[in-house]
This record gives C-alpha cells, sequence and structure tokens, in this order.
C-alpha cells in the first residue's frame, strides 16, 4: 500500500511540475510592480483556453499532492 501511495505522490509532484513550468510569466514589468495585484483581485485578466487549462490543473494536482502526503504521513 505504502508503495502505491508514494509512487502516486512521486507522478502527482512530476505532474504538477509541468504544469507550473507551462504556465506563463505573470510579470508586467515596472507598471505591473506600481499597480500591484489589483487586476487580478477585480478579474480583469481571467484565464482562457490553455492557460485556464493550466491554472485548474495546477490546482487539481496540488491537491491531490497534499491529500497523499497527509495520507503517508500518517496512515502509513
Amino acid at each position: 500500500m505504502s508503495v502505491l501511495i508514494n509512487t502516486l505522490l512521486i507522478i502527482s509532484a512530476i505532474v504538477m511540475i509541468i504544469f507550473i513550468v507551462l504556465q506563463p510569466g505573470k510579470s508586467e514589468g515596472l507598471s505591473g510592480a506600481i499597480s500591484g495585484g489589483a487586476e487580478q483581485l477585480f478579474g480583469k485578466k481571467k484565464a482562457r483556453g490553455l492557460d485556464l487549462v493550466l491554472h485548474r490543473g495546477t490546482i487539481i494536482t496540488a491537491t491531490i499532492f497534499f491529500v497523499l502526503a497527509f495520507i503517508s504521513a500518517y496512515v502509513l
């Protein structure tokens, strides 16, 4: 059982790394630093297409990773 959980943990970590690396950068130079995160907070730039898939995939794989990590640490 522990081999299966650890294997799934490694696979989810690799998939999460791939999702994170494929996402485009959010930096906008000096104008992004001055305006802060207000544009992201109020949703002027919503993810569409591949960006949305990568964003949701990252959230899902991160959740799976943390659940498997807790199971691996406390149950096994």
